[in-house]
């Protein structure tokens, strides 16, 4: 997940303290969530799509390229 919500939010051209105060999570958390070093709990994941007007599968389905069928 910490790939899709670092790329989601650039895409959105968002900060880390503009994510934080669409979703109501810690700038902190969503920091280390994108690096990998906290997991998020679901109503965490919530929080996060809402703020990023995706589905909760989009966040949390790791996404890969047509390469790595193989």
């Amino acid at each position: 997940m910490n790939g899709t919500l670092k790329r989601l939010r650039e895409k959105r051209a968002l900060s880390l303290t503009d994510l934080a105060e669409k979703s109501g999570v810690n700038r902190i958390t969503i920091h280390r969530i994108e690096t990998g070093k906290q997991k998020p709990m679901p109503r965490t994941i919530r929080k996060l799509a809402d703020a990023l007007q995706v589905g909760v599968e989009e966040l949390t389905v790791s996404r890969r390229s047509t390469n790595d069928k193989e």
